[in-house]
């Protein structure tokens, strides 16, 4: 039970005080993206017929860098969670100026964008093992008596 327990305290010495469960989760995420998001662009990229729409293209490349990158996450979740970010930050922009206007005026149901807007819903799950503590004190520029986890000032 102890070993069970230990995944929610935080790891001072190997990853900065984040949680295992958190990198384990972040880990899995990493996969995650390799295995689904990596394969499927790579095969459109390769497989592609014709010329290219240039926004299209621009699209696919980035869903193919981004998620091969992250193989990288498996081994040092901490380092490449600026991938992470990405990925959250992107998706929660084409949900608020994409998919949440179409869902106000009841036009987001059949339309093209409704598949896209239901996978990009579950961005909260990726959220969750994301140490947003780790985040704010390493990327925040935040003074050093703002920053979590930070010892008071006498």
């Amino acid at each position: 039970m102890s070993s069970l327990t230990g995944l929610f305290k935080p790891d001072h010495i190997r990853y900065e005080g984040v949680r295992p469960i958190n990198i384990w989760g972040l880990r899995l995420f990493y996969g995650l993206m390799f295995a689904f998001v990596a394969t499927q662009a790579w095969t459109t990229l390769l497989t592609h017929q014709g010329p290219w729409d240039p926004t299209r293209a621009v699209a696919w490349c980035v869903w193919a860098a981004y998620p091969t990158m992250s193989l990288l996450g498996v081994f040092k979740p901490l380092k490449m969670l600026p991938i992470m970010l990405f990925m959250l930050f992107y998706k929660g922009l084409w949900l608020a100026f994409v998919a949440y206007p179409l869902w106000s005026t009841g036009q987001l149901a059949g339309s093209p964008a409704d598949e896209m807007a239901r996978v990009f819903m579950g961005i909260w799950i990726p959220a969750l093992f994301v140490p947003w503590g780790y985040v704010a004190r390493t990327y925040l520029p935040l003074p050093s008596f703002a920053r979590p986890g930070a010892a008071p000032q006498a």
